[in-house]
């Protein structure tokens, strides 16, 4: 008789101690379980997030790849370049002293030849209107050394060149004729000669001197 009471105990203590195991690991899982939902919720609220279970589908449309570059942005010197244009097209076409200078090639700057200002400058600026594209070619040292000449060639004797060379670029001026208008001012008629590199422009014009010493383009 004891021993079959204390085989029942046993049995019994047995079947306890289990339920109270099966009802932790129960209590467990259902823990687990609520934090895998709160956790995969808050991920599904997240923009860019994905459901658990992979990744959402992406609706791209079949042979085109997603484009991974950042956003162009605005050049932030957008301002100081739209200035510095204006600058330059402010040198190129101006006027000083009435006097229309229009440097459409080479490089731009204030002066004439060997002067460095307008103010030294400006009985020669009207020359600039003879123009010539090979000038882009050419470092503003040589376009300098050019416009010397034009300036040297305004009181040398007619027909006689003169001539300049700089490293790979050369060229000359000749005052071609000199004649009275009909208002009595001494005018000539220029021919401008550039080579550079094997490549050679011709450009003609003709000024006269006005009163004030300054040169003006007639033709």
């Amino acid at each position: 008789m004891r021993l079959g009471s204390l085989l029942r105990q046993c049995v019994g203590a047995l079947v306890i101690v289990s339920m109270l195991i099966l009802s932790a690991v129960n209590a467990l899982a259902d823990r687990n379980g609520y934090r895998n939902a709160i956790r995969n919720a808050a991920r599904a609220e997240r923009p860019g997030g994905r459901p658990p279970g992979g990744r959402p589908p992406i609706n791209r449309p079949p042979g085109n790849r997603p484009d991974l570059r950042p956003p162009a942005r605005p050049p932030i010197n957008a301002g100081a370049a739209a200035v510095r244009a204006q600058i330059r097209h402010n040198a190129r076409h101006r006027y000083y002293r009435n006097i229309a200078i229009n440097r459409r090639y080479g490089h731009w700057y204030h002066g004439y030849g060997g002067y460095q200002q307008d103010n030294d400058a400006f009985k020669w600026l009207a020359f600039t209107a003879i123009s010539l594209k090979i000038l882009d070619m050419v470092n503003e040292e040589q376009q300098r050394r050019h416009e010397q000449a034009m300036i040297e060639a305004t009181s040398a004797r007619i027909g006689v060149p003169v001539t300049w060379r700089d490293g790979n670029a050369s060229g000359k001026v000749i005052a071609l004729n000199e004649t009275r208008n009909n208002e009595g001012l001494m005018c000539r008629e220029f021919q401008q000669e550039i080579m550079v590199g094997g490549k050679k422009e011709d450009g003609f014009g003709t000024a006269c001197l006005q009163p004030d010493g300054a040169w003006k383009i007639v033709n």
